[in-house]
């Protein structure tokens, strides 16, 4: 196993980690806890091999993925009640995935294409709509609406790998530098409440108003 494929496995467990702790703060059964694991897990995964014209996706390709997801689901509906607070987990969790599959998901864009900029979306995508979707299906507030950093963090992330990787580093170097600009970015917003200015200028109007 290389480090792209470790990287990727230890990615989607710890996104399908943070899809069983929505079931579990939903209270749903195990069934539950699996497939919001597995949505967490393959989801950005999946966009980014649509997007790349990787057809048919990874995990039809590797069954392994979805059985990881299905672990994840399994050992988090049995231990979840021993942390206190779940949803600042979910979040941690979450950062550290992210962390780990924009640079993986830039590996593989650059890897498939040669393009800078693909590899710089695909990254991005590829670490940020599994938690999107998550957040969508189990009803909770979605990453992308809370007021610190997120996305930004992906982005940066993908870019530092692309950069690195087209300098010349080895790729282990291009992976430790992208996840840890990444973690830092997010985990200064989860701990310091890190943010970018706003629009405020008009908010927008009720549909009503403009009929």
């Amino acid at each position: 196993m290389n480090l792209l494929e470790f990287l990727d496995y230890a990615a989607i467990a710890l996104f399908a980690a943070t899809g069983a702790l929505s079931a579990s703060r939903k209270q749903l059964d195990l069934i539950g806890f699996i497939f919001f694991a597995a949505i967490a897990g393959i989801g950005g995964g999946t966009l980014r091999d649509i997007v790349l014209g990787q057809l048919p996706v990874f995990w039809i390709k590797n069954d392994t993925y979805i059985l990881i997801c299905a672990g994840a689901g399994f050992l988090v509906y049995f231990t979840a009640h021993r942390f206190e607070s779940r949803y600042r987990l979910l979040l941690w969790l979450d950062a550290v995935g992210m962390s780990a599959y924009c640079a993986v998901g830039a590996a593989k864009g650059l890897m498939l294409t040669g393009s800078p900029v693909v590899a710089i979306v695909t990254g991005t995508l590829t670490a940020t709509f599994g938690g999107v979707l998550r957040d969508i299906v189990a009803g909770e507030p979605s990453v992308l609406l809370r007021p610190e950093i997120y996305v930004s963090a992906a982005l940066a992330g993908a870019v530092v790998y692309t950069v690195a990787d087209r300098v010349g580093l080895p790729q282990d170097i291009c992976f430790l530098l992208a996840m840890i600009t990444a973690f830092i970015i997010r985990g200064g917003a989860l701990k310091f409440g890190w943010t970018f200015p706003v629009y405020k200028a008009r908010p927008g109007r009720h549909p009503d108003d403009v009929m």
